[in-house]
């Protein structure tokens, strides 16, 4: 009985460490680099989607048919929101509502092999 309490403490304490062990890991994505398309206002637009440590680190916008000038914040702040909130669960910016949600469905499309 006595082999039994120290081999159940064993087996707890083994777990543990594997529980924690793992922790360094957290986040709901697969750490990689993922190229993803959406539908831009004047066509296809495509991202990189860098994931470190099962977040969303960079979204790098690869191409796009866009007027330049005026679609440059919206490739700016598009992929710094969806990094902060880790989500593609954002508000469009007014006025750019297609670049927008171009951005947010290229990150989507991205991401959907990444989930865990």
């Amino acid at each position: 009985m006595k082999n039994f309490k120290q081999l159940l403490i064993l087996a707890l304490v083994v777990t543990l460490i594997f529980a924690v062990g793992c922790q360094g890991s957290t986040g709901k994505y697969i750490d990689g680099v993922y190229n993803g398309s959406g539908e831009g206002k004047f066509g296809p637009m495509k991202v990189e989607v860098t994931v470190e440590k099962g977040k969303i680190s960079a979204i790098k916008i690869l191409e796009h048919s866009e007027t330049p000038g005026l679609s440059d914040p919206i490739i700016e702040k598009i992929p710094q929101e969806i990094i902060k909130a880790q989500s593609t669960e954002i508000s469009a910016i007014s006025g750019a509502t297609v670049t927008s949600d171009g951005i947010i469905s290229a990150v989507q499309d991205a991401i959907k092999n990444a989930s865990k």
